[in-house]
């Protein structure tokens, strides 16, 4: 699938790096490997494959009311051109643009909305993507916007992403599913109002969503949204880790 505009790394800021570590290799069957580098910085790995990192709230972040919470990196190939066409879009900048040695150029960005996410041009090729739904991996990209439709205007905007299906669900308004490249790959919504700001949710791949939960429970996780069966025939469920960053979980059975 090409990169451009897609989701290319996740990663989570945490309070307890040790201890978020802990809990997803038990949750989600992670194994872990600690990257070289300045800070501690963990990537964790479905099978071989990383496929998402943990770290420490940075300071500058924490001073500016972080809390912990999971990102996402979209591919840019020009981060500087990308960042200050966001900009211009009215969108925040949180940190400008600059490199990471050997990994590539990102910058820390936020929609009109105040949806955050990350811009990255990745100085070295990453291994193959992993076939969908393999346990551990992301299975589904979906933004709480604070306007789902004005919302979706500005990441196709900005990233050409294209509309898939649109699913009415009531009260709740429309379910905007999106494609990258002709592949669906989530979706935007209006957020609920038990929802305090914009945000961007993950869903990992578990083997069997009932263990997976009883396993958030049993290492000091919460779960905050039951098990609900989606089109398609898939189970999702909506968990809050112990420092509090906020997940979803998806498998094909129970």
């Amino acid at each position: 699938m090409p990169k451009q505009s897609n989701f290319i790394w996740y990663e989570l800021m945490t309070s307890d790096l040790a201890g978020a570590e802990a809990f997803y290799k038990e949750v989600i069957g992670w194994n872990a490997e600690n990257w070289p580098g300045e800070m501690p910085y963990t990537i964790v790995k479905a099978g071989e494959t990383g496929v998402a990192g943990l770290m420490t709230i940075p300071e500058e972040a924490k001073a500016m009311g972080a809390r912990p919470m999971w990102l996402a990196y979209i591919h840019a190939e020009d981060v500087d051109a990308a960042t200050e066409s966001l900009r211009k879009a009215g969108g925040k900048v949180y940190r400008e643009p600059a490199d990471i040695p050997e990994v590539g150029r990102f910058s820390v960005v936020a929609d009109p909305q105040g949806a955050m996410f990350m811009l990255m041009a990745p100085s070295m090729e990453g291994p193959p993507p992993l076939p969908e739904s393999t346990p551990g991996t992301v299975g589904w990209n979906e933004l709480y916007a604070g306007d789902g439709p004005s919302a979706f205007d500005f990441y196709s905007s900005q990233f050409g992403w294209t509309k898939d299906q649109a699913m009415d669900m009531g009260p709740m308004g429309v379910y905007q599913l999106f494609a990258i490249d002709g592949q669906m790959r989530g979706a935007v919504m209006t957020k609920p109002e038990n929802v305090p700001v914009p945000m961007w949710q993950f869903y990992f791949n578990v083997d069997g969503l009932d263990a997976a939960l009883d396993r958030v429970k049993e290492n000091r996780g919460k779960v905050v949204m039951d098990p609900m069966e989606v089109p398609g025939g898939s189970w999702v469920a909506g968990c809050v880790d112990p420092q509090g960053a906020l997940f979803s979980l998806v498998s094909p059975k129970r």
